[in-house]
């Protein structure tokens, strides 16, 4: 198959940076046991992935075809590998707070390359987006396995053991693998780099002023910002909450990953048939009455003595159901801006929905995890409730406005 070992390359890039990017849960809530951080100070671990993110991604964008985007992918896996193979040694907050921010900026690199590599290997639309499919399915099959290979590493009868952080080690090995076999890869990059690549960065303030784009920043935004509140504090609402162990707790947010690969995988079919908005206001709408009738539930089995799957609450399987309503949306608001606007502006685009994508999710984590210190678990995700609201207004206005601008462009 031609290009096999860059589409192979690709996929072992996204599942390596799922589990990295997504562990993030995870690991405040072991830092609260490890180091002693409170919930507040750990909610910072999210900031210091998504900003580096999103500094990376806004200062780079215009020149990553300079870079190469095979070479700037061979650069962020190798610093990442490098970082992986420290970590065990090193184990502090500190030195957790540097790795998410290695991740973060590697992540970023690796993002605009592979969405701009996807383009070179692939030859006609329908490829395209079959292609972008499989790699986006397979990010969530990084998620999901994140969760188990930690909490195989996570100690039960030792909350304070610093043993899971040995996990590194077999996350910076997948790194490696995925380095060499882009190292052994060859991609055809002549295509783009004739292409002026000036990195001018009026035009993506030119491009941020029209109102149907800042539109599409704010549901992007708060979208992120819904869905990381909810993925990275629910292993700690598992804990502390419902009282699983700790290694149940990060099992069983297993839950949240399956259940938006699957409403995205859904979404794929449904939205083939019927009105996007519509589509997108419902599940809102059916993810607002989900948290009101799954937070209560929590409260319903307070006490009991839980040992694994088996005896798990109710509200453990039924709050992060909440994946399969909330999946549709961000893939779907991106396809329609990128199909509204002119194709010469789509990796700027791109660009910014990284940007903004990042500091919807960093805002998220750090009011949730402020909540969750001062007023309890379960009144941090109630606030979810809050941003839904504003999301399904900013998805009225978005179609709206999109609407009018196709028209003009006609």
């Amino acid at each position: 198959m031609q290009n096999w070992k860059i589409k192979a390359s690709l996929f072992l890039n996204y599942f390596v940076f799922a589990i990295l990017l997504n562990s993030v849960g995870t690991v405040i809530l072991q830092v609260q046991h490890n180091f002693g951080v409170p919930e507040s100070s750990a909610s910072v671990l999210e900031a210091f992935k998504d900003l580096s993110i999103a500094a990376v991604s806004f200062l780079i964008s215009s020149y990553i075809t300079r870079i190469g985007y095979r070479n700037a992918m061979l650069i962020a896996l190798a610093f990442v590998s490098l970082v992986c193979f420290i970590m065990p040694f090193t184990a502090s907050f500190l030195t957790t707070k540097l790795l998410f921010a290695a991740v973060g900026a590697s992540f970023a690199l690796i993002k605009m390359s592979v969405y701009s590599t996807i383009g070179l290997v692939t030859h006609s639309e329908k490829e395209h987006i079959s292609f972008m499919n499989f790699i986006e399915s397979f990010f969530m099959v990084g998620i999901l396995a994140g969760y188990f290979i930690f909490s195989y590493f996570v100690d039960d009868t030792n909350l304070q053991s610093t043993a899971w952080l040995k996990v590194y080690y077999l996350l910076g090995g997948i790194s490696l693998a995925a380095f060499l076999l882009l190292l052994s890869a060859r991609l055809d990059e002549s295509a783009v780099q004739d292409q002026n690549s000036g990195g001018d960065f009026r035009q993506m303030f030119a491009l941020l002023a029209k109102p149907v784009v800042l539109v599409f920043i704010l549901c992007a935004f708060f979208y992120v910002l819904i869905e990381q509140s909810i993925m990275s504090w629910l292993p700690t609402f598992n804990n502390k909450v419902l009282l699983l162990p700790a290694a149940l707790s990060i099992q069983m947010a297993s839950i949240l990953a399956g259940s938006t690969a699957l409403g995205r995988f859904l979404a794929g079919m449904v939205l083939k048939k019927l009105n996007w908005f519509l589509v997108l206001a419902a599940c809102l709408v059916l993810a607002a009455l989900l948290v009101l009738t799954a937070i209560p539930l929590a409260e319903q089995e307070a006490g009991k003595t839980i040992t694994g799957w088996s005896n798990a609450p109710i509200a453990a399987f039924i709050f992060p159901l909440i994946g399969l309503l909330l999946a549709p949306v961000y893939p779907a608001v991106n396809s329609v801006i990128l199909s509204t606007l002119p194709v010469k502006q789509h990796g700027m685009m791109s660009g910014l929905i990284i940007l903004f994508s990042a500091l919807g999710g960093t805002t998220g984590s750090i009011i949730t995890g402020n909540i969750f210190e001062h007023y309890g678990g379960k009144n941090a995700f109630y606030f979810s409730l809050v941003p839904m609201a504003i999301l399904i207004i900013c998805l009225f206005v978005f179609r709206r406005l999109q609407k009018q601008f196709v028209a003009a462009k006609q």
